[in-house]
């Protein structure tokens, strides 16, 4: 079966730009933010020592010549300061305006605080401009108000804050472009061995990474895959070279047996007894021989040619479906005409005879078994019984060479059909899988699809 899409959500590159950018974003934004809370308060300490620094020249004219000396100061602050910058009022204990840029106290404004001090501040607001200053009622009931204009400091601010958007925003831009670059490189190189590990998974064990590997972490990984590959690949050579030998070794001599067999005279129910179970032994050798030739040439496209998987399965189903009949099973097929595929057809045949062999074999009367071909983007062949299943014990180790479950001890066999399955599976590009059904057994095998010639 075609592996799995994964979802935008599942996406390991997009985790990955997101991760990268909202940290790139997150240090920037944390930058930026202490940058405008440390210009803010530049801006408020400085108008605060402009105010104070005021405060203390009326303090020093007031101490000197009281009111008359206050007025002049402030008279002469109130000609240089316009009433957007800055507030100046003096007015005696009537409310008539003795000096200032403002002919009026500001409404609710209630005078508090001693004389000059700084503090405490008053926030006032005259005709939409914000000022932060002091109000004072000083000795003998001189309404006394000196205030800094704070419209400046906002509107320094506000435009700061407007910097900042348009940065974060171009910041955004380009963390996510960094984010997708740093995602393209590390999870371009982890799908470098997803892809060999997909190839592997399929029967080539003979595929490697591909180039010189890098100083980094990256590289030692892909190195050490290699060099596991390099040993996985020795030891199965060394195992099919063990097998061929031994079946090839043991073949002659059962072969020189069989004949010696037939120059015997008389026992003929013992010689025919020991003849059928070298049969069986020589079957069981050519069985492993050909799951070897097999496995050998996974993976490898010479020696496959255009071939009708449609018209090989409906071929086989003929013939089995008499036996089928005779055994009181009901058969079925639902094949798909077209379903053209790049293969050997005598192995393709193989494949699907020993799956219905299984299948007949394993089930009882009344039972059904199907045999299905579905054209698509990935040809599916799949042959379903309901019969009693495999064993949950042995369902992991179904494909193994010569796995037989307990219960099914008595009938004859080897354990070696599934495994040239496998094999043969292999050997075309082809994926299996043992889906789940509600009973009995089912076997999908989807085969890389060719346009019909």
């Amino acid at each position: 079966m075609s592996p799995p899409r994964r979802s935008l959500a599942s996406s390991a590159s997009l985790r990955v730009t997101l991760i990268v950018a909202a940290g790139i974003i997150v240090l920037s934004l944390s930058a930026m933010a202490l940058q405008y809370r440390i210009t803010a308060t530049a801006l408020e300490t400085r108008q605060a020592e402009l105010l104070s620094a005021e405060l203390s020249g009326f303090a020093q004219f007031y101490e000197q010549r009281r009111i008359p000396g206050l007025r002049e100061a402030i008279a002469a602050r109130a000609a240089l300061t316009a009433p957007d910058e800055g507030l100046y009022l003096l007015q005696d204990r009537n409310g008539t305006t003795l000096a200032g840029n403002i002919d009026r106290w500001p409404g609710a404004l209630a005078p508090e605080g001693a004389l000059f001090a700084p503090a405490p501040l008053s926030e006032i607001a005259v005709d939409g401009t914000e000022y932060l200053g002091v109000a004072r009622e000083l000795p003998g009931g001189f309404p006394f108000l000196a205030a800094r204009a704070w419209t400046p400091v906002t509107g320094t601010l506000d435009e700061l804050r407007g910097t900042i958007l348009w940065v974060a925003a171009g910041l955004s831009t380009l963390a996510l472009l960094a984010g997708w670059l740093v995602a393209r490189a590390v999870v371009g190189r982890i799908g470098r061995i997803n892809a060999l590990a997909d190839r592997v998974a399929g029967g080539d064990l003979s595929a490697r990474l591909p180039g010189p590997q890098s100083a980094d972490e990256f590289g030692a990984l892909e190195r050490h895959v290699n060099q596991m590959l390099d040993r996985i690949e020795a030891l199965n050579r060394a195992t099919h070279r063990l097998s061929d030998a031994i079946a090839h070794e043991l073949r002659t001599p059962l072969n020189r047996i069989r004949q010696r067999l037939d120059r015997l005279e008389g026992q003929d129910e013992d010689v025919a007894a020991i003849r059928e179970d070298m049969a069986g032994t020589v079957r069981i050798f050519d069985s492993l021989l050909d799951i070897s030739s097999a496995e050998a040439a996974s993976g490898q496209r010479p020696g496959l040619v255009p071939v009708d998987l449609s018209a090989i399965a409906a071929e086989v189903y003929e013939l089995y479906e008499p036996l089928a009949e005779d055994r009181g099973l009901i058969p079925e097929a639902r094949i798909e005409p077209g379903a053209w595929v790049l293969g050997e057809r005598n192995l393709i045949a193989q494949l699907v005879s020993n799956l219905l062999d299984n299948a007949i074999k394993f089930t009882g009367p009344g039972d059904g078994v199907t045999l299905s071909v579905t054209a698509g983007e990935r040809h599916l062949l799949t042959v379903a019984d309901t019969g009693p299943g495999v064993p949950e014990d042995i369902r992991a180790t179904v494909f193994d060479r010569f796995t037989r479950g307990e219960r099914d001890r008595a009938v004859a066999g080897h354990g070696l059909g599934l495994a040239l399955v496998q094999a043969i599976a292999a050997r075309h590009g082809a994926k299996l899988s043992l889906p789940a059904a509600p009973r009995g057994f089912r076997i999908e095998i989807a085969w890389p699809s060719l346009p019909r010639p």
